[in-house]
């Protein structure tokens, strides 16, 4: 069974001094370089917002984390982050970037966030990424990154009901933990069939 190595958006901005830093978020660093080491095919995701987003806080001239409700649904606003082009969106400069094979970019239009990997948040806007796992044949992701309890679990969620098997590395991964995410983050991807490892072997 071929299996992608899929690290999500270890991106300056949600790591320590980042505009929208996830607790702990760059101890995923050395962690996720160690099972890119350990896999042949490595696919990166990134944030990569134009300027005035429509999931931004300021755009609105609201606060962060207060929600509203957008075409598609309830929308989290954010902070401004991953601005296309700034250093805030830039990977991690000691993730081992050079031996990914894919890099997708999300939440490009300005009218829609994109938590997965694999849709918008409209959940039908695609990224691409399924239809290049689908070429190269693979049936199983390994899933590592920020944030648990976003982006890591809507990709998660998203693959599950497009057949692949996931494991999601919770070792290699950090959480926001907003009003008690996490924990619903964890439920729902074990609804799922979601596997959640802690540092065995992927």
């Amino acid at each position: 069974m071929k299996t992608a190595l899929v690290l999500i958006d270890v991106q300056n901005d949600f790591c320590p001094g980042g505009r929208l830093a996830v607790p702990d978020g760059d101890a995923v660093v050395p962690r996720c370089n160690a099972l890119a080491r350990a896999h042949d095919l490595v696919v990166l995701t990134a944030d990569w917002h134009p300027p005035g987003h429509s999931s931004f806080a300021s755009t609105h001239r609201l606060e962060p984390y207060s929600t509203v409700t957008l075409s598609y649904g309830e929308q989290v606003l954010w902070p401004d982050h991953c601005v296309q082009g700034t250093e805030g969106a830039r990977f991690h400069e000691d993730l081992d970037t050079p031996r990914a094979r894919l890099v997708v970019r999300k939440g490009t239009d300005p009218a829609i966030d994109s938590y997965s990997a694999f849709f918008e948040n409209d959940r039908t806007t695609s990224t691409g990424l399924h239809g290049a796992l689908q070429e190269l044949q693979v049936e199983r992701l390994v899933l590592a990154g920020l944030a648990t309890d976003f982006c890591v679990m809507y990709t998660a969620l998203d693959a599950r009901r497009l057949g692949y098997e996931v494991e999601v590395r919770l070792d290699a991964c950090r959480a926001i933990d907003l009003d008690g995410s996490l924990n619903a983050a964890l439920e729902a991807m074990g609804r799922a069939g979601v596997t959640l490892s802690d540092g065995a072997p992927a």
